[in-house]
C-alpha cells in the first residue's frame, strides 16, 4: 500500500472514531459514568468479569494501530481477510453493568450440540449388538451404510439449516429441527429392520446437520460481546459431553444385550426439551431487524443485555447498512466478489479440521492404547474424551483472552508436533523400546492440541466473520464442507493405510497441520473483544 493511501486509511478511522465517541458523550446522560465503570464487576448472564478480564477484552482507546496490515489497500485486506486484526481497525467500547440474561438460552441451544455429539458416539458401542439384533452381523456393507448414513444426513441437513434459519428465524428452526431429531431417535430406537436403522440414522443426521450450523450461529448473535468467545467455544465443550454420554450410555450393554435400543431412545429427551426450550427462548435481534421487526428487537435486547444497553446494541446493529437495507442473499451471492475470499476462509478451516487426522487418530487410539498395554477400549475412549473436554474446557476460558487466530495457530502447529511423533513412534527402530508410551502420549497431546483450537474455533469464528446478509448460508455453506470432507475421508482414510502405511499417513496429516498454519497466519482475522457489527464493517469491500 502506498504512503498516501495509509494516510487517508488512518484519517478515515481516526475520524469515525471521534464522532463515534461525541455521540456517546452528547448522546448518553451516563456517558462519563460509563467511562469509570472499568474497576467493577461487570456480570452477563450471571458471569462476572473482573477488571482484569474487562482490561483484556476492551483493549486500549488511545490510538489505533497499523502496523499489523500488510501493504495493500483495506478492500484487498478485507476480501483475503489477511494478517490484520480487527481490534487495530475499529476502536473497542467501554462496556456498562448488564441485567440482561443470556446464560439459559446458550443452554437450551446447547441441546443440539449435545445431540451432535451423542448421535455420532452411540452407534459405537450399540453397533455390534444392534448388527446381531437386525441379523448383519456378517454384511460389512449394511453396517457401513448403518455408521456412514448419519454423515450423508448431516450433510444435507448443514446445507438447509441457514436457508430454514434465515427464512423462519434461529429460533423457529431449532424447534422444526427437533422434528427429524426425534422421529430419528425413534425409529432407530424401535427398528425392527436395517431399513428401518438406515432411515432413523438418516433423519438424526438431518437434525445434526441443521444443529451443526444453527447452534454457533445462534449463540453468536445473542452473546455479549465481551464473552462471545467464551460462550461460542461452549458448543464444542458440549459436543464433547454428548460424544461422552453416548460412551457411558453404552455401559450396561454388556450385560444386557438388547440396550442398545435405550441408547437410541435416550436421544429422544433432549430433542424434546430443545423444542419446548426454544419456544421461550428469544429470537436473535440481527434476525429480526433484518426482517424490519424493530420493536421486537429492542425487547429481545433489553432481555439479553439489560435496559441499560438498548440503545447501545441498536445503534451498533442498525448502523451495519448491509444487514437492514440490503435484501436477503442467495447462494450464488456467496461466490460474488464481494464476499467469495471471506467465504472461502470459512471452508478452508473446516477442510484443515478434518483433513488434519482428527478422526483417523481417534480410530486407531484403541489400538495405539493396546500396544502401550491399556486393553479396556472403554478406557481408551474415556482417555480420549477426557483429554478433549478438557483441552475444550482451557480453550473456553482462553478465548476472549488469547484470541482465536493464536489458538488456531496453537493447535495445528500441536497437532503437526504431534503427528510427526505418532509416526516415528511407529517407524524408527531408535525408538521401538518406547513406542507404545510415545503413542499414547502422542495420541494425547493431539487431542488436547486439537480440542484447543481446531475444534472450537472454526465454528465459533465463522459467524463473527461473515456479513449478517450471508452469515445463515456462509456458515451453512461451510458446515457443508465439514460433513462432506469428514464422508470423504471416512470412505478412503482406510485405503491409504493399506497401501501407503498409517505411518506415512499420519507424516501426511502432520504435512497438513503445518499448511493450516502458514493459511491461518497469512488470512484469518482476530476478532476477540468486537462486536460483530464493529468486525462486519472492519471487512466490509465496497461495491
Amino acid at each position: 500500500m502506498q504512503a498516501s493511501t495509509y494516510g487517508s486509511i488512518r484519517e478515515k478511522l481516526v475520524l469515525g472514531v471521534q464522532v463515534k465517541q461525541q455521540r456517546k458523550v452528547l448522546g448518553s446522560s451516563t456517558g462519563l459514568k460509563n467511562l469509570c465503570m472499568t474497576d467493577k464487576a461487570t456480570g452477563f448472564g450471571g458471569l462476572k468479569l473482573t477488571s482484569a478480564a474487562m482490561g483484556a477484552n476492551l483493549g486500549r482507546l488511545d490510538g489505533i494501530s497499523m502496523t499489523s496490515l500488510k501493504p495493500r489497500s483495506v478492500k484487498a485486506h478485507a476480501a483475503s481477510g489477511a494478517d490484520g486484526d480487527v481490534e487495530n481497525l475499529v476502536p473497542p467500547k467501554p462496556q456498562v453493568k448488564s441485567s440482561g440474561i443470556v446464560l439459559p438460552f446458550v443452554g437450551v441451544a446447547c441441546l443440539g450440540a449435545i445431540l451432535f455429539g451423542y448421535h455420532l458416539g452411540v452407534v459405537n458401542g450399540a453397533l455390534e449388538y444392534l448388527s446381531k439384533d437386525l441379523g448383519i452381523t456378517e454384511n460389512v456393507a449394511l453396517k457401513g451404510w448403518v455408521v456412514s448414513t448419519l454423515l450423508a444426513g448431516a450433510t444435507v441437513g448443514s446445507f438447509t439449516g441457514g436457508t430454514l434459519a434465515d427464512k423462519f428465524g434461529r429460533t423457529r428452526t431449532f424447534q422444526l429441527d427437533a422434528i427429524p431429531l426425534t422421529i430419528g431417535a425413534f425409529l432407530c430406537a424401535t427398528a425392527q429392520s436395517v431399513e428401518q436403522m438406515i432411515v432413523g440414522r438418516l433423519l438424526a443426521g438431518i437434525g445434526i446437520g441443521i444443529s451443526s450450523a444453527i447452534v454457533p450461529l445462534y449463540i453468536s448473535e445473542i452473546s455479549p460481546t465481551e464473552i462471545r468467545g467464551a460462550l461460542g467455544s461452549v458448543n464444542q465443550l458440549f459436543i464433547c459431553l454428548g460424544i461422552l454420554g453416548a460412551l457411558v450410555a453404552g455401559l450396561p450393554l454388556s450385560a444386557n444385550p438388547l440396550w442398545w435400543r435405550t441408547m437410541f431412545g435416550i436421544a429422544i429427551v433432549p430433542s424434546v426439551l430443545l423444542a419446548l426450550g426454544m419456544a421461550v427462548s428469544p429470537e436473535s435481534p440481527r434476525w429480526l431487524l433484518q426482517q424490519g421487526k424493530t420493536s421486537q428487537a429492542e425487547k429481545v435486547i433489553k432481555t439479553l443485555y439489560g435496559k441499560e444497553r438498548v440503545t447501545e446494541v441498536m445503534h451498533d446493529l442498525t448502523s451495519t447498512s448491509h444487514g437492514s437495507a440490503e435484501p436477503e442473499a442467495g447462494w450464488f451471492d456467496l461466490f460474488s466478489s464481494r464476499y467469495w475470499k471471506v467465504v472461502s476462509v470459512g471452508a478452508a478451516l473446516f477442510l484443515f479440521q478434518q483433513l488434519a487426522g482428527i478422526n483417523a487418530v481417534v480410530y486407531y487410539s484403541t489400538s495405539v492404547f493396546r500396544s502401550a498395554g491399556i486393553t479396556s477400549d472403554v478406557a481408551a475412549s474415556a482417555l480420549v474424551g477426557a483429554a478433549n473436554v478438557f483441552g475444550t474446557a482451557v480453550a473456553s476460558s482462553l478465548m476472549d483472552r488469547q484470541g482465536r487466530k493464536s489458538l488456531l495457530l496453537i493447535s495445528f502447529g500441536g497437532m503437526a508436533a504431534s503427528m510427526l511423533l505418532l509416526a516415528l513412534s511407529f517407524t524408527w527402530s531408535v525408538l521401538a523400546p518406547y513406542s507404545g508410551t510415545l503413542a499414547v502420549a502422542g495420541t494425547v497431546l493431539y487431542v488436547l492440541s486439537f480440542s484447543l483450537g481446531a475444534g472450537p474455533v472454526p465454528a465459533l469464528l465463522l459467524p463473527e466473520i461473515f456479513a449478517s446478509r450471508i452469515r445463515a448460508k456462509a456458515v451453512s455453506l461451510s458446515l457443508g464442507m465439514h460433513w462432506i470432507s469428514n464422508f470423504v475421508i471416512g470412505l478412503y482414510f482406510l485405503s491409504f493405510v493399506t497401501k501407503f502405511g498409517i505411518s506415512s499417513v499420519y507424516l501426511g496429516f502432520s504435512a497438513v497441520c503445518l499448511l493450516a498454519v502458514l493459511y491461518i497466519a497469512g488470512n484469518v482475522v482476530e476478532t476477540k473483544g468486537r462486536s460483530l457489527e464493529d468486525i462486519e464493517r472492519a471487512l466490509s469491500v465496497p461495491t
